[in-house]
Parts: C-alpha cells; structure tokens; sequence
C-alpha cells in the first residue's frame, strides 16, 4: 500500500502541483512571519542592550500615589542627589540624563522622522561614553547642539552647518558641532536625536537643576546587585528607586518581544486565512483524484485491502505532497523573512530602518512550517479518503455511487442551515451590547455564519448560477454547457466558489467598516468643530502656552482657545481638568447640550454626559476640585454636553485653572480667522508661529485627510496581505478546471467529434470558470457587506456620529476582480481542453 501511494504521487505530478503550490505558499507566509519577526525582535533586543551598556544602574524618581484630596507631585532627582550616588561605595561615576522632545528640520523646513521619535537630550562633559563622537566636539551654549550619523546622512547635514530645532516653543538655529553614533531603539526605528549640554538641555526641557534619571557606573570589581544595594542604602527610599542595567535590558527586550508578538498575531491570521483557503483546494484536489480512481481503489478492497488500508494509502499521499509543500514553503519562507527586513529598512517614506543582525530562523520556525504543510494537507485529505474506503468494491466497480444520496444531501442543507441561523443570531445579538461587550460574541457569530453558508453552497449553487442563464444564452451551446457542466457537480463547485467566497467576505467587511468609519470622523469634525484650524505639535506632544500668545496677535485671527490639560481631585478620585478660553471656545465649537447652558467663565463650566452620569450631576450641581498647588474651589455645573471623540471631560475658563499649574501647556489651539480656510490664511499662521517644523497648522479637511490617510493605509496593507488568500483561490479555480478537464476528457472528445470547435469549447471552459468565480464573489461581497453593518453597529454604541456606508463603486470592482479571476483562471485548462485529440479522448476512460 506504501509503495503504491508512492506511486501514485509520482503518477499525478501535476495534478498535484496547484495543491503543493497552494500549500506552500501558505507555510511561505507562516514561516515568512516567524523569520521577519524573529530577526526584527533579535535585532532590536541587541541594539537596546547596547544601549544599556553604560549603565550598570539607574536612579529614578519615585512615584507618589495621590492622597485624599491632595494630588502629590513626583520628587526632583536634583544635582545633590547626583553627587550623592556618585560618592556610593562601588561607584566609578555618575551621569545625569536629561531627555525631552526636539524636532529637527531637514535643509527644506520639514520635519526629519515621524515626528514621534524626535528626541532631544545632553551630552554629559567634555566626552560621553554613551555617544562617541563621529567628528566635531562637545556642544556649549545654546548655539551649539549635536546630531546623530543617522539624521546626517538623510537630511545632509555636516559639522558646521546651520540647523533649525524646536522644542516645544521657540525655533532655535544652533550650529552642529559633531556628529555621534548611538545603539538609541528611537533613532534605530527612524527618528532623530539632537544633544545639548547639560545646562543647556534642563532649561530648554523646562527642568532647571534636575534630571530625568542619574545612570551610576560600578567600579571594576563591583557588581550591579552591589552597586544597587549600596545606592539602595545611601540614598531616600521615599524619593528613587533604582533598576540593575541589566534588568532594565531584560525588561526593554520583553517589551519588544511583547510589541512584536502583536504583529506576528497579526500576519499570522492572514496566514492562516491563506491556509483556511488552501484547505479547500487540497481537499477538491483528493476528492477528484480519489474518484478518478475509485475503480483503482475498488480493485485494491476486492483483492483484500482494508477500508483502513485505503484511507491509510489517500493519507501517504497527502503526507508526501505535505512534506514537499512544507520544505518548500519553508525556503520561500526564508527569502520573504530576509525580504521584509530589508524592505523594511529601505522604505524612506516611513522613516524605519532596521539594526544591523543575522537573520534568525529558529528550530521553532523550522517545526512549524513542516507541520503546518504536513497537517493541514493530511487533514483535508481524510475526508476524502474516508468517502473512499466506505464505498463498496462492487459499487465502485459500477460507478453507482456518483450520486450523493438524499439523505446525505438533507442532512448537510439541515446542518448548514442550523449553523447560518445560529451565526445570524449570534451576530445580531451582538449588535445590541456594549462595544467591548459585543467584540467576542461577533467573532463567533461571524465563524458559525461563514461555516453555514460553506456548508449550504452546494444548495445554493444551482439558483443562482441558475440566474446566470439568460446572460449565458448569448453564448449559445457553450454557454449551455458552461452552466450544466457547472452544477453538475456541486460539492466541487461549491469549494471552489468558497476559497474566493472568503477572501471576497473578508476584504468587504474591512471596505465597508473604513469608509463608515471615515465618514463618521468627518461628521464629528464638521459638527463638534466651528474653528477654522487647530494648531497642534507633529508627534502629539503638549504645546508652549507661546504658541496661543503668537496666534492671537497675528494678522486675520478673530478667535482662539487652547486647551490645556491639569489633573485635580474630586471626591477622592483624579479628574484631568480641560482648560478653555471660555467666551470664545463656544464660538470655536458647537457641541449640542443634554441640558443646561454652554456657559464656562468664573467658577462655571460644563462636563461631558458620560462623567455626569457617573458623578450624578446635572445643570446646576456643584462640587469642590482641589487643584494640583493644593488649593481648591466651588464649581458650578452649567451645562451637561454630549461629548464626542475630539471633545470630552470637564471644561473649565483658564483663568481658573491655569493659576493652579506649574507648568502649563497645552494639547492643541483652536483657531478662527476673518478670511476663513485658505492657502494664505495657512501661511500666516505658520510664520507667525516661525515656520516651526514642529507645529501643525491644519484645517478640519487637513484634520479629515490625515485620518483617511492613515485609513488607507492600513486598508491597502490589508489588502495586500489579503491578497495572498485570492492568490490560493485562484489556484483553486485553476486546479479544479484542470482536473475537472481530465475528468471529462471522453465527453469533451465526444463533443468536438460532433461538431463544437476548439473555440468553442475554450469559451465552454472560461464561462465555466467565470460563472464559479461570480458565484463566489456574489457570496463574498453579500456577507462582507452584512459583516461591515454589524460591526458598525458595534462601533456605534461607541460612536454616536456613526454611519453605515456601502461602497458601491468598490463593490462593483471587487465584482469584476472575481470575473477577472475566473477568466486568467481558465485560460491554462481552456487551451488544455481544446488541444485535446478527439480520438484519443473518446477511448480514455
């Protein structure tokens, strides 16, 4: 028997070639993922630990929990602390880090990095070990400043230039002094690092006299543990706390490998979407070469084979065809693994670059790509082979067993059924919770739905490829027979149409959620927003309270508001306060009001619904915020609005709030101007604010575009890694036709002996496919649509501005995008069909 399924392997090369194809690009993706990820997480791992080879161990400032009424402020590491720790026992040195936001502009006045990652920090003396030097020499002053190799190289920078640098407020020009190398996770991932001095970087930072962190280095001879419980002994347990170098690497390389197991979740679901897909290839696959050697099969049982022999033999066959797939998938694995690290690296537009380290491919790796090949290919073979050791050798024998019986048919169309009622269900109760709530029971309706309605395609196949026969009478004989000859076998069709069915469902679903969410962002920007632009900073960071001062002296503005964020206390618990310009805030927006007036000024303000709700309040409510200074006032609750995602929480006048802050700053300013949204209007205020690269000046379309930005982007990577699922699925519709053209070699003989030429019967072979493919993307797109509505309705209980919108246009694509593939599909087996000797056809059996 063994020998046998050997041979029969050898015998059906190409047969079997789409289902290999199918299988290995499947484990291509799996192993692909685990390669990329992998190597990215071990490259990011060294590079953080490089980073921390100058620290044996860090002091920290303690964090306070805050008391009753009192908000309690986190202690200063001050230059006393710094000279402490470095008289410890055990300690060679000390430094102090000093670290905050600077935004670098390349030679055009745009922003170098993402924004992000642009971070600024000192360079500590004459020579800091954690920066060497490339060239140039240590900064002094605020006119001086450092750079890193990286940021150089792609802005053109050299020792000696000019370059423009904005903290948080004013535009600095300093002169580059040096250029440094650094292992900094931040600049690795492309962003920017600009060092100052010492004194130069505390006060720009906004942090006179103290530092971030103090990193002390150990003696020769003084290990961290030592050097810890030394500092742990010296220095104010209620004020630091302090971490080994070593712990600190072991805790950065966990959360890489924890943001990374986040992505490899995620291209793993594509990938076994893939695999989902390829299933029903592999198991077409068996089930017609099964029955294209039921006489074979029938022969074997006869002459004293057992049903478990047969099954045993279809098993082989699959482990062999699994193990090829799985090898191979395992090497084109390799090459898409080293292909995305060095995309990844070479994509300017996204700003990342990659550290330096060998690909890793780990045994772990190697496993499951064999075992995902091995597996899912036996696994969609058993079935097959089962069906084949059941049938009786004399029935085999007479071919009687071709047809499904009744009872069979009845209980697949009564199970499918139940399966697509309960997916309904489930579905639609789900529509009805909470956002959060609803996430696990949707899956799961979702799952149950597509399974019932894999299970009813066979039933639903004939109505309507049935529908198709007005448009198939064009045709004429062919597009006859490309109809018959596509119901003829229902369960075949059916796979096939549901490995496009699928990928249609899934990239539908994902189109009709991102044009609805886009559409609800836009309408909540229109409706909340009145202001003609909102000034913000590039990497979301808080503004300078300079930047509202410059807006409302500059020519054309009749309005602005920051908003400016503090925390307080309110009956025991913390509640971040949003500060307003409170006559003009209710100018700037228009937020619509569950009761009560929009009136903040003095001791009134208004609250969202939500936070009403929870604290009890309504028009009229008072209560007592105590302040951060530890001062407290009476407020009065004026007004209860309905919040939304741009506007939410306590809105309070800043000129009650902002005595209260230390150091106030603000999340973003509304602006309103006399000449409305322009090109020139835009211009004003960018240099009025010094055509500071670090300042965003955008318009609620600019507010509108940047999310459809980001919407599309991540819709077309979906698509593309969905892509690899249509892929499989056109593999299928070539695998099925092939072999559904040997399988009906005699009758397509029969027909070119009667008169249909080979034209004819290639446009016999592509209507057939074409009609599969249509039906499997009229499935497709019918369930992706009602998917998209029901996770909007989920969304919606979150998103009161929500709006279902169904794509048309896109759908319409996505139509054509399955008849495109049923037409390539079809092109190999039609000219295979009409190449075919009538003669020799006629005498096949």
């Amino acid at each position: 028997m063994f020998r046998t399924a050997l041979r029969n392997v050898l015998a059906h090369k190409a047969r079997l070639l789409m289902t290999v194809l199918a299988v290995m690009l499947g484990v291509a993706f799996v192993s692909g993922t685990l390669v990329f990820t992998n190597t990215l997480s071990n490259a990011l791992q060294n590079s953080s630990a490089k980073g921390f080879d100058q620290v044996d161990v860090a002091v920290t400032a303690e964090s306070q929990p805050d008391v009753g009424d009192r908000i309690v402020k986190t202690p200063d590491l001050t230059h006393a602390l710094l000279e402490q720790s470095a008289k410890v026992p055990g300690a060679a040195s000390a430094t102090g880090v000093v670290t905050g936001f600077t935004a670098i502009a390349d030679k055009d006045g745009k922003l170098v990095g993402g924004g992000f990652q642009s971070q600024g920090g000192n360079y500590w003396g004459k020579k800091d070990a954690r920066y060497p030097l490339e060239s140039g020499h240590a900064p002094s002053g605020r006119n001086e400043v450092l750079i890193d190799w990286r940021t150089a190289e792609r802005a053109g920078y050299e020792v000696g230039d000019t370059v423009r640098i904005s903290v948080d407020g004013p535009v600095l020009s300093p002169t580059i002094v040096g250029v440094f190398t650094t292992d900094d996770g931040n600049v690795a991932a492309g962003g920017s690092l600009a060092l100052f001095d010492t004194a130069t970087a505390q006060t720009l930072f906004g942090k006179p006299g103290t530092y971030d962190e103090i990193d002390v280095k150990a003696a020769a001879g003084t290990s961290q543990t030592t050097l810890k419980s030394a500092l742990d002994a010296a220095l104010p347990k209620d004020r630091v706390e302090t971490t080994t170098g070593r712990q600190l690497a072991d805790d950065q390389a966990e959360t890489i490998s924890a943001s990374m197991s986040g992505l490899k979740q995620g291209l793993l679901v594509f990938a076994g979407i893939a695999l989902f897909v390829g299933t029903f290839i592999i198991a077409n696959t068996f089930t017609m070469l099964v029955a294209q050697r039921t006489k074979e099969l029938a022969l074997m049982r006869a002459v004293g084979a057992s049903r478990r022999q047969v099954t045993r033999s279809v098993l082989i066959e699959a482990f062999v065809v699994g193990t090829v797939a799985g090898v191979t998938g395992l090497v084109a694995g390799i090459g898409i693994g080293a292909g995305l690290r060095s995309l990844l690296g070479t994509l300017g537009t996204l700003g990342a670059t990659v550290p330096d380290g060998p690909l890793v491919v780990t045994p772990g790796t190697v496993a499951t790509a064999m075992a995902v090949g091995v597996v899912i290919t036996m696994v969609a073979a058993w079935l097959p082979g089962r069906r084949a050791a059941k049938i009786p050798p004399v029935a085999a024998m007479s071919s009687v067993h071709a047809a499904a019986t009744t009872r069979s048919l009845v209980l697949r169309n009564t199970l499918g059924a139940l399966f697509s009622a309960a997916g309904v269900a489930v579905v639609l109760a789900a529509t009805t919770m909470d956002g959060s709530a609803g996430q696990a029971p949707m899956g799961l309706g979702a799952v149950l739905l597509i399974i019932g309605v894999f299970i009813l395609t066979p039933l639903l196949s004939r109505p309507l490829i049935a529908a198709s026969a007005p448009v198939l009478r064009i045709f004429g004989v062919s597009g006859k027979l490309a109809r018959q000859n596509s119901v003829r076998n229902p369960r075949r069709t059916a796979a096939t149409a549901s490995a496009l069915m699928i990928g249609l469902t899934l990239i539908t679903g994902m189109t009709v959620m991102a044009g609805s969410l886009q559409k609800s962002i836009d309408k909540m920007a229109s409706a909340a927003i009145k202001a003609d632009y909102v000034v913000s900073m590039a990497n979301g960071n808080q503004l300078s309270p300079d930047v509202d001062a410059k807006l409302k002296t500059a020519d054309g503005v009749t309005a602005t508001s920051p908003m400016r964020n503090a925390p307080g206390r309110i009956n025991g618990e913390t509640e971040y306060l949003t500060g307003v310009n409170g006559p003009a805030f209710g100018e700037l927006t228009d937020l619509p009001m569950a009761n009560g007036a929009f009136t903040v000024g003095g001791s009134q303000v208004v609250v969202d619904a939500g936070t009403a709700k929870y604290n009890g309040w309504k028009a009229g409510s008072a209560f007592t915020v105590h302040y951060e200074d530890g001062k407290s006032q009476r407020l009065t609750v004026a007004g209860v609005y309905e919040s939304n995602e741009l506007i939410r929480g306590i809105l309070l006048d800043n000129s009650a709030l902002t005595p209260h802050v230390e150091d106030p700053s603000d999340m973003q300013v509304m602006v309103k101007t006399s000449d409305g949204v322009s090109d020139g209007t835009k211009d004003r205020l960018e240099k009025a604010l010094g055509s500071n690269p670090a300042i965003k000046v955008q318009s609620k379309q600019d507010l509108s575009d940047e999310i459809a930005k980001m919407f599309t982007l991540l819709l077309n990577m979906l698509y593309g890694l969905l892509a690899m699922a249509v892929i499989v699925a056109v593999l299928g519709v070539v695998n099925t036709l092939a072999m559904s053209v040997f399988e009906r070699s005699q009758e397509i003989g029969m027909l070119r002996a009667i008169g249909l030429d080979r034209r004819s019967v290639k446009r016999m072979v592509r209507l057939e496919s074409l009609v599969i493919s249509l039906f499997g993307g009229v499935l497709g797109i019918g369930l992706g649509v009602f998917f998209g509505w029901a996770a909007g309705e989920l969304l919606g209980t979150k998103m009161p501005t929500y709006e279902l919108v169904v794509p048309w246009g896109r759908m319409a694509v996505f139509l054509v995008l399955a008849a495109a593939v049923g037409i390539l599909a079809a092109l190999w087996p039609a000219r295979r069909a009409s190449r075919l000797n009538m003669l020799t056809a006629i005498k096949s059996e």
